[in-house]
This record gives C-alpha cells, structure tokens and sequence, in this order.
C-alpha cells in the first residue's frame, strides 16, 4: 500500500496522465470514426460522435481543476 502522506502529492499528476489518455483515446476514436464514415456507415459516425460530444463537454472542466489541484500549497 502507498505512503498516505505521498498521495495527496500523486495524486493531480495521476489525474493528469488519465486526462492525457482520455485525449488520445478520443483522438484515436475520431480517426476512427471518419475512416467508418468514409466506408460509408454514416449512422455508426453520428453515434460515436455523439458519444465523443460527452467528452468535449466535460474537458474545460477537468482542466480547470487539475489547475486548482497542480497550484502549489
């Protein structure tokens, strides 16, 4: 089990290395998606993007907080 006293200090770089994969897996998705949209399966497209938009919405939050969290004490 990790030192309690080293979590608080891990804790903003862990969140952002999830943040950082969330962004490439999203990356990796839309890169997708447009190769299925030009196959022809437009109505695949639509959804993934649609679940894509969830993703967006939330991005400015998760950055302002991994800010407030990175701020020294």
């Amino acid at each position: 089990m990790p030192n309690s006293d080293l979590l608080p200090s891990l804790l903003p770089s862990l969140l952002s290395k999830i943040n950082e994969n969330q962004l490439a897996l999203e990356a990796a998705i839309m890169e997708l998606t447009n190769w299925v949209e030009q196959q022809g399966d437009t109505t695949v497209a639509e959804n993934v993007r649609g679940a894509l938009n969830t993703l967006d919405r939330n991005e400015e939050f998760i950055k302002l907080t991994l800010a407030v969290l990175m701020e020294p004490d």
